[in-house]
């Protein structure tokens, strides 16, 4: 009776030692436990015949029968009736091996995760002429007491398919007959027996939306990819090649029509719109926020429940993959946001997933972060590092990534991070450092270099803290890049002042060149920077309405003349006015006006200008491609600076205004006697400028200037950035 109620009640922690076909010495007893049959017949698959009958046990939903003739059936299924008919199911627990065989290896390589782990669609090879279909289902959980598959096949009944606990801790089952686009979930007792809310799958590949967040059972190999061109193009040195990148929040770079009753463009329809865009404009990359799935629009994804499945509000993750997919047959590469730092609490999610603190750290002083709310992960535990590591490497094979942006590193990095001085818990040395964390980061970077050398990882890493873009085994945490906070804040803070006061900020345009090269750096201009009461950029610049577009044009081309890789937000590009808001589109409307549209078209010529010309891209990490001209005029507020490709085969000269006076023979040291040419001016009327008269081709002479051979005089524009090439003698 005791066997009944666990059953009964969802509490059976071992079903394999009852359920099913077990084998005695000269007999096999067959049991099972469906609620609401009334009777059950045995048919054996193989012969497609009846073999027997089972018998309830004390009017419950317990069914058994032992048989001493004849061999046990190869594969058997059960003709079950109740109150409303029959039907057929050939019973899971009959498939004890091929549940097991769901964690054999997870520990060996962290792709295992995703392929062994979750519900994995797989073929049971039973002796049938066709092969069984069936999902194997399989989560970790291991202070549970009880776990079942809840889900549409059994009408999310509990009782109805207990799991079995292994010894490491994972419950497994196999499921025939549970198909492609199936919706389940985890019911979870912890270890009091107490019911936890049913929770999506861990490695679920596809989830529902609010109010279910289901998990569903989801075909990775149905996919036909069509970017093996693409494939063989990316490879190369990513330090030498041009990257800009467009970052996109797909949820409100374009809203739907209002008539069409839908909250968001879908995955294809932004194939049809955002590709071209990107393509148009020249941005080499997208880099999308983050796509794991989410449960709250307002987190932006950097609270992702799903990390194994791109959210559903833009559709399937085939849909997703399609949009990759065209992307790359178009040209484009594709970032995403990755967030191991910390997830959410929602219910459904990981946080206390079987009533203990699997994923996160148990002591709040290090498991809980206080900026936002959330859990942060336990890097030190075996199964959380295989977990996150694991992820990192499932969107670089199953989606084709190519490369992932890390989000907010520094606070996986610091144990104090946002934390009072007897708010947190020092390391085993005493610091402040989590060198667990450390470790993990390192170990995915390695993962991610050692199985795809093309792909890339980008960290948002806003300390000092050193070698963040180093290789590992020079000690560093092995990232490929790292954004330029620092110079961010400082080139906003200069370029927000007053051009009159700018004099005194000189530096702070300077002081991003004498830590260049200690990091392969990435220069953002992100969302977090126009967002939250910051403004949207154009706001951020300083005088009349004219001004403060001139001086967003000549900030945005002192950024592409500067060293490092390119990030601009969506809504940069045309001068937004507003600050971003999720819930609406960019202000497309604005390109109506030449101001936004010449902003616009000043943004799709820096990026071809960039590259187009090595001299700008080539040796953004080399300290061979950069010079400064002049970076001492901070009377003027104007600086000079040298961009050049390998061995100096091509030079291009960058000269910044930061004033509205204009500077009429203006003197530019040069290297070299010859004739130089205007390649763009952002005070060019086609950008909404003065188009403040400007020779476009100037003759070197020999008058020395600033520490050079020799000099050109040029006209430089009010609050302008002019790119200057040598054409040669």
């Amino acid at each position: 009776m005791q066997l009944e109620k666990q059953l009964q009640h969802a509490q059976c922690t071992f079903p394999f030692s009852y359920l099913g076909l077990l084998k005695t010495n000269n007999a096999f007893t067959i049991t099972a436990w469906i609620p609401n049959a009334t009777s059950i017949k045995v048919i054996d698959l193989v012969t497609d015949k009846a073999i027997g009958s089972l018998k309830r046990q004390a009017q419950s939903d317990l069914f058994t029968a032992e048989f001493t003739k004849g061999n046990p059936p190869a594969v058997y299924a059960f003709e079950v009736k109740n109150a409303q008919g029959s039907y057929r199911i050939i019973d899971p627990y009959q498939f004890q091996d091929q549940a097991f065989h769901a964690v054999h290896f997870v520990d060996h390589l962290p792709k295992n995760v995703y392929q062994q782990l979750g519900a994995q669609l797989i073929d049971l090879e039973v002796g049938l002429k066709t092969p069984i279909a069936a999902t194997r289902f399989a989560v970790f959980a291991p202070n549970a007491s009880a776990v079942s598959v809840i889900g549409d096949f059994n009408y999310w009944d509990g009782s109805c398919l207990p799991m079995q606990k292994t010894d490491f801790g994972y419950w497994v089952l196999v499921v025939p007959g549970v198909k492609a686009g199936d919706k389940y979930k985890y019911q979870i007792k912890d270890a009091h027996g107490n019911e936890l809310p049913h929770k999506a799958d861990p490695v679920g590949f596809y989830a529902e939306q609010y109010p279910s967040h289901a998990s569903v059972v989801f075909d990775h190999e149905q996919y036909q990819w069509q970017d093996t061109k693409w494939q063989q193009q990316v490879k190369g040195d990513k330090y030498t090649q041009a990257m800009s990148i467009y970052e996109v929040h797909l949820g409100s770079w374009k809203r739907p029509d209002s008539q069409s009753g839908k909250t968001y463009l879908s995955y294809h329809e932004l194939v049809d719109e955002l590709i071209p865009y990107v393509k148009d404009m020249g941005y080499t990359h997208l880099e999308l926020l983050p796509i794991s799935e989410f449960p709250f629009d307002g987190s932006w994804g950097y609270q992702p429940v799903g990390l194994f499945a791109p959210t559903s509000r833009f559709g399937g993750p085939d849909d997703f993959k399609y949009f990759v997919d065209q992307c790359h047959q178009n040209g484009i590469g594709v970032i995403i946001d990755w967030v191991p730092a910390h997830f959410p609490e929602d219910g459904h999610g990981l946080a206390r997933f079987d009533g203990t603190h699997v994923y996160e750290y148990e002591d709040p002083r290090k498991g809980w972060h206080p900026d936002w709310n959330s859990c942060i992960y336990d890097f030190g535990k075996d199964t959380v590092r295989q977990f996150l590591v694991a992820n990192a490497l499932f969107w670089l094979d199953k989606y084709h990534i190519d490369g992932l942006r890390v989000d907010a590193v520094a606070s996986m990095l610091y144990l104090d991070y946002s934390r009072e001085a007897d708010e947190w818990v020092p390391n085993v040395d005493g610091g402040n450092h989590n060198y667990e964390a450390i470790s993990l980061l390192q170990w995915m970077n390695k993962e991610v270099y050692s199985h795809y050398p093309n792909a890339m990882t980008i960290a948002e890493e806003s300390t000092s803290f050193a070698k963040v873009s180093r290789p590992v085994f020079e000690g560093g945490l092995g990232f490929g890049f790292k954004w330029n906070m620092g110079w961010m804040h400082d080139s906003l803070h200069y370029i927000s002042k007053d051009p009159s006061y700018r004099r005194y900020h000189h530096g702070e345009m300077t002081f991003s060149m004498v830590y260049a090269y200690d990091e392969s750096f990435v220069l953002p201009i992100s969302h977090d920077e126009v967002v939250h009461g910051k403004g949207s950029l154009l706001r951020k610049m300083p005088g009349d309405e004219w001004q403060q577009a001139a001086n967003l044009r000549c900030y945005a081309a002192f950024m592409y003349a500067h060293p490092g890789k390119k990030l601009n937000f969506m809504g940069n590009e045309i001068g937004q006015s507003a600050e971003w808001n999720h819930d609406s589109s960019i202000n497309w409307h604005l390109l109506e006006f030449d101001k936004h549209s010449g902003i616009q078209a000043l943004y799709r010529d820096l990026n071809k200008l960039y590259a187009d010309y090595p001299a700008l891209h080539e040796l953004d990490h080399d300290p061979a491609g950069f010079e400064w001209i002049d970076h001492e005029n901070a009377e003027q507020s104007t600086l000079g600076m040298l961009r050049q490709s390998k061995e100096g085969k091509q030079q291009v000269y960058a000269v910044s205004n930061f004033t509205p006076v204009p500077r009429s023979n203006f003197r530019l040291g040069v290297k070299a006697p010859g004739e130089y040419s205007i390649l763009l001016n952002t005070d060019d009327k086609q950008y909404w400028g003065s188009g403040h008269s400007q020779n476009k081709t100037i003759k070197a002479d020999k008058t020395p200037w600033n520490n050079q051979a020799y000099s050109i005089s040029v006209s430089l524009p009010p609050l302008a950035t002019v790119f200057i090439l040598y054409k040669g003698q």
